[in-house]
């Protein structure tokens, strides 16, 4: 639908470079947007689920091969991806997602009342909500727009699509590509605009129906609290399911191996430029392990080719917008004027052609300083070097600095070190890995969400998540039903 009203869609490596222009939806258009998924509904909840799963399921098809190479393009070009990133997230995983929750929808269906006494059918309904579901992405990963839409619709909900005003062409596409594989008018809304006016239209419309969010905690909770001040007027309590923010962590143990170390902090960081919600933010080093590491990081964070992402040999791309741009630089600022902490690799920052942030180290002196605390979504790690003998007071530390629990790492070759690292940290990250980096969770394999200031923890990428898109009814039907009220031992002789 042409508005009039345009946004643009430019290369975060050459923001001189327009690649598209897009319409933005406005009041008229959200309130249209609303009708089409009501009206839609009746009809989409009716289809046998089957019906629906081969739509998502020609649409993964579709993508893994002939839009293939066109979405990575677009990828690429309009987030500033390697291609390298752009395969993982915007083909692999987002295939992965709709193939994965297509397998999920079925076990739900399946599962029925194990016990059904004579005389007697138990059975159990898996309905959609009763509204529509507004799906809010963030610019970071196309296969997470397509999921926070998609699994929704699988499970027979109509659904409001906003993208990221920084990342609209891949969801664009993956529009175009549902539709060619059949899906129908209304049930996939794509609304392209402000995210104050879409918000202020749909949070407090008494048909919704639920909330499936990625995207920042500031945001997030604006919109509970939306949700919260107009609970009375809705039809149903609305189901909110939200990932935020993170300050994800690396704890080494001096067991640690350094190379493996080394590499987790340099991909976990600073692979796609640090703007992954799970990105490792903060580390924190023993004594020991420190001279060394630090000559490591020096020697491999200067082997990084930063620059366009058509040029393969670069590992390092542009952050997303000037925004981003800004508040990364002034963190960096902010860490290189304190007393408190050292920039050690890195710092630089040059917006004039592309924004360009250096792939940034802070050494901390205070384990509580700003960069240790905070998300900066971007390519910065803060280290904190301990001594070794404290390694049970870092746990704790690690535990009590942030208010995040997204993801976290352990480094220990000594199982009792791992062990403790587990009881310590139970509940800092909803996903934990050892001896690993903590990025790149695995659809089907590592279901992804945190708790605490990190979101609900509703897990996409498994069964958990498509529960939240579905209300149970439980039936009882009784092929004999009694016709007296009188019990059995009231009969008079």
């Amino acid at each position: 639908m042409r508005t009039g009203r345009l946004g643009q869609v430019v290369m975060p490596h050459n923001h001189k470079h327009v690649l598209a222009e897009y319409h933005m939806a406005g009041e008229a258009e959200i309130k249209l947007a609303i009708d089409m998924a009501m009206e839609a509904k009746p009809v989409w909840e009716a289809l046998r689920w089957e019906e629906r799963a081969a739509i998502f399921l020609k649409a993964a098809e579709l993508l893994s091969g002939k839009y293939r190479y066109k979405m990575n393009a677009a990828s690429m070009l309009s987030t500033s991806k390697s291609a390298y990133q752009a395969e993982i997230d915007a083909a692999c995983e987002l295939i992965d997602f709709v193939r994965f929750n297509v397998g999920y929808a079925e076990q739900i269906y399946s599962e029925q009342p194990p016990i059904s006494p004579k005389g007697i059918w138990n059975s159990l309904q898996q309905r959609p909500l009763e509204g529509f579901v507004l799906a809010v992405a963030p610019f970071n990963f196309t296969a997470i727009a397509g999921n926070l839409a998609t699994a929704p619709a699988i499970m027979g909900n109509t659904v409001l699509l906003k993208p990221a005003s920084s990342c609209v062409y891949t969801p664009y596409l993956w529009m175009q590509i549902l539709k060619e594989a059949g899906l129908p008018d209304g049930v996939i809304n794509f609304i392209p605009g402000s995210g104050a006016q879409i918000g202020g239209l749909c949070l407090p419309h008494r048909d919704l129906g639920g909330v499936h969010f990625t995207g920042s905690t500031r945001v997030f909770h604006g919109m509970w609290k939306s949700i919260g001040e107009n609970i009375a007027s809705y039809k149903s309590y609305p189901r909110i399911v939200g990932e935020t923010g993170g300050k994800d962590f690396i704890v080494a143990h001096k067991s640690a191996d350094l190379k493996k170390l080394n590499t987790a902090i340099i991909r976990g960081a600073f692979e796609f430029q640090g703007q992954k919600c799970s990105a490792a933010s903060r580390a924190y080093v023993p004594e020991s392990l420190w001279p060394a590491l630090r000559k490591e990081l020096e020697q491999d964070i200067k082997k990084i080719k930063m620059g366009a992402p058509s040029d393969f040999r670069n590992f390092f791309n542009a952050v997303i917008d000037q925004a981003s741009f800004d508040s990364i630089s002034e963190f960096i600022n902010y860490a290189a004027d304190s007393d408190d902490a050292e920039v050690i690799i890195g710092g630089g920052c040059d917006d004039s052609i592309g924004y360009f942030v250096e792939p940034t180290v802070i050494l901390a002196k205070d384990p509580r300083f700003r960069t240790m605390e905070e998300e900066i979504f971007g390519p910065v790690m803060t280290i904190y070097v301990y001594p070794d003998e404290q390694y049970e007071e870092t746990l704790d530390l690690c535990d009590q600095t942030s208010p995040y629990a997204l993801t976290g790492a352990i480094f220990a070759a000594e199982r009792s070190a791992v062990s403790l690292a587990l009881t310590k940290l139970e509940n800092a990250a909803g996903n934990f890995y050892i001896n690993d980096k903590p990025t790149g969770a695995v659809v089907g394999q590592q279901p992804f969400g945190g708790a605490r200031a990190s979101g609900t923890n509703d897990k996409a990428g498994a069964r958990l998540n498509l529960l939240r898109w579905v209300s149970p009814r439980t039936i009882k039907e009784t092929f004999d039903a009694a016709e007296s009220f009188e019990y059995p031992f009231m009969d008079e002789e």
